[in-house]
């Protein structure tokens, strides 16, 4: 889809030579940005990919971990 936007010099310079390093299109970094602009402030999203990581770690329990993160959290005023 085509869209027109309206974007500061500053921005549009920056993204000029971001894609020219990356050899890629102005609408590739533009879309690549707004992708992860919006994966980030869409919290639906941000919970699922979390949950994806949380189900790809080994859930093995690691006793030096546990202990050390109970001398920790002892030391913390709740």
């Amino acid at each position: 889809m085509k869209t027109a936007v309206s974007i500061p010099d500053e921005v549009f310079e920056k993204v000029e030579r971001l894609a020219k390093r990356a050899r890629r299109s102005r609408s590739e970094v533009f879309s690549a940005a707004l992708r992860e602009y919006v994966a980030r402030h869409t919290p639906d999203e941000v919970t699922e990919a979390m949950d994806r990581v949380c189900a790809a770690v080994n859930d093995e329990r690691d006793d030096f971990v546990t202990a050390a993160g109970r001398r920790v959290l002892e030391r913390v005023e709740w």
